[in-house]
């Protein structure tokens, strides 16, 4: 299953180190100083309980796709249980800069392989292993009010809320809530008050957690209507 679009405008880079991207647009590191794959795994799977709910048709949807280590994160922890994700971004990484980053992760470069293939062919919808993968490429103030899919769990994983307030407003909130399956849940690396205020409000019964690294706090909720 493939689906090419028209490319979209790519991510503007500047590199750290030169191995951790940073978004010039938005000032902000692409992942965790303190081991990305490990924060993705803390906040993000640990955060909606996965893998352990993960069943048959199970749907991930995710705002911000950045480098794809959510999905090869999602895709290590899957087994062979096949699996919806859906993610929602606006400016794409080139496939060079994608495999330059994950190079620093060694168990996700592992299981990249056909993910960057399907990437530098410009297919925005592809299977990756037991995993049915669409990107959608645009602004998600405009693109989540379209998708006719509910998820059962949620990875908010745009840039910080202080340098990019766009995707972490109440509108927006209100429809991941629109696009949640009942009981569904999601899990972010901020607990900033006006997010979780606005997810509050969508009707999510919202949990300050431990975060990652030096992060003191993270948030994960419900979905209670």
């Amino acid at each position: 299953m493939t689906n090419q679009t028209q490319p979209a405008p790519c991510a503007t880079l500047d590199w750290r180190d030169g191995v951790l991207p940073i978004s010039t647009r938005f000032d902000d590191p692409y992942f965790s100083l303190a081991n990305g794959l490990d924060e993705t795994r803390h906040v993000f799977l640990g955060g909606n309980d996965l893998p352990a709910r993960l069943t048959p048709g199970f749907q991930i949807a995710e705002l911000g796709f950045g480098t794809g280590l959510n999905l090869l994160a999602t895709l290590i922890a899957a087994g062979e249980t096949p699996l919806r994700y859906t993610s929602f971004e606006a400016f794409p990484m080139a496939a060079a800069d994608i495999a330059r980053a994950l190079a620093a992760f060694p168990e996700a470069e592992a299981v990249a392989g056909d993910f960057l293939h399907h990437w530098a062919q410009d297919a925005r919808r592809f299977q990756l292993g037991p995993i049915e993968v669409e990107v959608v490429i645009g602004d998600a103030r405009d693109t989540l009010a379209a998708w006719d899919g509910r998820a059962d769990a949620w990875y908010l994983d745009g840039f910080s809320p202080a340098k990019n307030p766009e995707l972490w407003g109440e509108d927006l909130m209100a429809e991941v809530a629109r696009h949640t399956a009942p009981g569904g849940t999601f899990a972010t690396y901020t607990a900033a008050g006006f997010v979780r205020r606005g997810l509050q409000a969508a009707g999510f019964a919202v949990e300050r957690r431990k975060g990652h690294g030096h992060k003191r706090h993270m948030a994960t909720g419900k979905l209670t209507r």
